[in-house]
C-alpha cells in the first residue's frame, strides 16, 4: 500500500520556496535567524541564573567560590604578588559568604567586607611595599622615559643589546600617563599606577551602568570590583582594567536612544578611540562597533564615528608613531606576537601557547589560528551584523575568547575582558526589558510591573 506524502522531499524544487510575491532569501539568512533565536534563549537562561545569584543564598555561594579561588591562588600560584593576594583575600571572602546570609542587609555587608578585604587592604599593602606584577614597573618606566626623552620606548641600541624581556613596552603611549605620578613623586600608595587603574575602572564602569539604566549603578560597581574578576588583576597588575571600562562605556553609548543619537555615536567613538590609544586589545571592539553603527544607523553615521575614533589615537599616539615608527611596531606588535629576539614572558596553558611551544613551526601555526579567528569574526560582522549594543558586546566576547585562546604569547589575565563584558551585560539586561533588580529575581520585577498597570 502506498501512503500519500505529507511533506515534500528535500530534493523537490519547491522545498524551502519563498511565498509568492516574495524574493527567495539566501540560505544563510534563515540559518542566522535560527542562531539568533538560540542565542536569545541562551542569554535569557543566563540572565535568570544571574538573577538567582542576587539573592542572599546565591551571593553566599558566589562568595564561597571566590574564597576557594583565593585559596587556590595562594596554594598553587608561583607568582609572589598573586600568592600574596590569595592569602589576604581568602579570609575576607569566607567571612563575607557567611555575612551574606544575615537578612536583607547581608549582601551589602558582604560587598563591603569583600571590597575591604580583597581590594583595599591588598592593594594598599602591595603599593606601599612596592610589590606587583612586572607590568606595573613597565608602565612606570615608560612614564619616566616619556618625561625625560619624549618617548615611552627604549632606543634601538638598548633593545638590541638587552637580555631582559621587560625592556620592551607592549603598551601604546597613552597608557604611560598612569605611571606619571610615580615618575614625578616617587613610590607610595597615591602614586601607584594600580590605584589610578582602579579609579578609572570604577568611574567608567559606574557610568556604563548608568548609561545602561541600571538601578543603583554604584552598588553594582562595588559588587563587580569586589569580585575576583576585578580584585585579583587590580591588586597585582591592573593595566587592562581602564581599557575594559572604556570598551564597556563605548559600547553602552551605542544603546538605542531618541535623545541626540548623533552625539552618543560621536562620544562612543571618542571613548573607544581612547581605549585603542592605550592597548591593542581594544582594537577588536572598534570593528564590532563600526559594524553595529553601519548596519543600524547607516554608513554616514559609521563614517562620523570612525573619524571620532581615529582622532584620539592620532592626537595621542600619532607624534610618537611618526617619530619612532620602528620602535612602536617592535614593542607593540612584534614583541607580543613573539617575533622579536627576546620572547614575551607571557605564558599559560591556553592552546595557542601550547602549540607555539610544542615544535618549531608551532609559533607560526598559532599566529595563523589568531588570524583565522579574527577573519571568522570579521566575516560574521559582515554577514550577520549585530543589531544592538548587547549583540555587539557578545560578539566581541566571542572574538576575544578565540583570539586570546590561540595567541602564542597569552596569559590568563586577558580573561578579564570577556568576563568583565559579561558582567556588564548580565547586570544591564536588554534595552527593551527591565534590568536585573538590585536584590531579587526578575520574576519579582515582572509581578511589580503587572501590579502597576
Amino acid at each position: 500500500m502506498t501512503l500519500p506524502l505529507t511533506r515534500l522531499p528535500r530534493g523537490d524544487a519547491s522545498h524551502n520556496a519563498s511565498p509568492p510575491g516574495f524574493p527567495r532569501l539566501p540560505w544563510w539568512r534563515g540559518r542566522a535567524e535560527s542562531w539568533r533565536q538560540r542565542g536569545r534563549r541562551c542569554q535569557e537562561r543566563i540572565r535568570e541564573g544571574s538573577a538567582r545569584a542576587t539573592t542572599p543564598a546565591g551571593a553566599a555561594v558566589l562568595l564561597a567560590v571566590s574564597a576557594l579561588f583565593a585559596c587556590a591562588v595562594a596554594v598553587f600560584s608561583t607568582n609572589p604578588p598573586e600568592r600574596l593576594w590569595g592569602v589576604l583575600a581568602a579570609g575576607p571572602y569566607g567571612v563575607a559568604a557567611i555575612a551574606a546570609l544575615a537578612g536583607r542587609a547581608g549582601p551589602r555587608i558582604a560587598t563591603a567586607l569583600s571590597l575591604i578585604g580583597a581590594v583595599i587592604v591588598p592593594l594598599a599593602w602591595m603599593a606601599w611595599s612596592g610589590r606587583g606584577q612586572p607590568e606595573v614597573g613597565v608602565v612606570i618606566h615608560s612614564a619616566e622615559l616619556f618625561l625625560h626623552h619624549g618617548t615611552p620606548y627604549q632606543g634601538a641600541h638598548a633593545v638590541a643589546t638587552a637580555h631582559n624581556p621587560y625592556v620592551y613596552n607592549p603598551y601604546l603611549p597613552a597608557l604611560a600617563v598612569f605611571g606619571v605620578p610615580h615618575a614625578l613623586f616617587g613610590g607610595g600608595l597615591l602614586t601607584d599606577p594600580r590605584l589610578w587603574f582602579g579609579v578609572v575602572f570604577v568611574l567608567g564602569f559606574a557610568v556604563t551602568l548608568s548609561v545602561s539604566r541600571v538601578p543603583r549603578p554604584w552598588l553594582w560597581t562595588a559588587v563587580v570590583t569586589a569580585s575576583p574578576i576585578i580584585a585579583f588583576p587590580l591588586c597585582t597588575g591592573g593595566d587592562d582594567l581602564p581599557v575594559l571600562a572604556l570598551i564597556c562605556l563605548g559600547l553602552a553609548l551605542l544603546r538605542p536612544s531618541q535623545t541626540r543619537p548623533a552625539l552618543r555615536i560621536a562620544l562612543a567613538g571618542l571613548t573607544l578611540g581612547l581605549a585603542a590609544a592605550m592597548k591593542a586589545t581594544a582594537w577588536p571592539a572598534l570593528a564590532v562597533a563600526f559594524a553595529l553603527v553601519a548596519a543600524r544607523d547607516g554608513k554616514r553615521a559609521a563614517a562620523w564615528m570612525a573619524c571620532a575614533t581615529i582622532a584620539v589615537p592620532l592626537a595621542v599616539d600619532g607624534p610618537i608613531l611618526i617619530a619612532q615608527p620602528a620602535a612602536v611596531v617592535s614593542n607593540t606588535i612584534l614583541f607580543p606576537l613573539g617575533l622579536t629576539k627576546i620572547k614575551s614572558p607571557a605564558a599559560s596553558f591556553l592552546p595557542g601557547h601550547l602549540i607555539a611551544e610544542a615544535w618549531g613551526p608551532g609559533h607560526l601555526v598559532a599566529i595563523g589560528l589568531v588570524l583565522l579567528a579574527g577573519l571568522g569574526v570579521a566575516a560574521s560582522l559582515i554577514l550577520w551584523p549585530p543589531r544592538d549594543e548587547r549583540a555587539a558586546a557578545w560578539r566581541l566576547v566571542t572574538g576575544l575568547v578565540l583570539m586570546f585562546a590561540f595567541a602564542p604569547a597569552s596569559r590568563f589575565g586577558y580573561a578579564v575582558y570577556p568576563l568583565g563584558l559579561a558582567c556588564w551585560l548580565l547586570i544591564a539586561g536588554p534595552a527593551d526589558g527591565p534590568a536585573v533588580p538590585a536584590g531579587g529575581h526578575p520574576a519579582a520585577a515582572r509581578e511589580e510591573e503587572r501590579s502597576t498597570r
